[in-house]
């Protein structure tokens, strides 16, 4: 059985490889949650107009 050791230097790039990995992130959420607003907002689903129809009186979001 053969041991190996990974090995890196502290410092080195961590601090960039963070901030896009949470501007990535950041940017894929925002998608997601608009997706979700405008796909719940104009759907013509009972079900999901129904399970949403608080929220979206509540923050001003037309329905009607």
């Amino acid at each position: 059985m053969q041991t190996e050791v990974i090995s890196s230097r502290p410092g080195t790039g961590s601090r960039i490889s963070s901030r896009s990995d949470a501007l990535a992130g950041a940017i894929f959420a925002a998608l997601l949650g608009g997706f979700l607003i405008w796909g719940v907002g104009f759907s013509h689903i009972d079900f999901v107009h129904n399970a949403a129809h608080d929220t979206r009186h509540s923050t001003g979001f037309p329905c009607h």
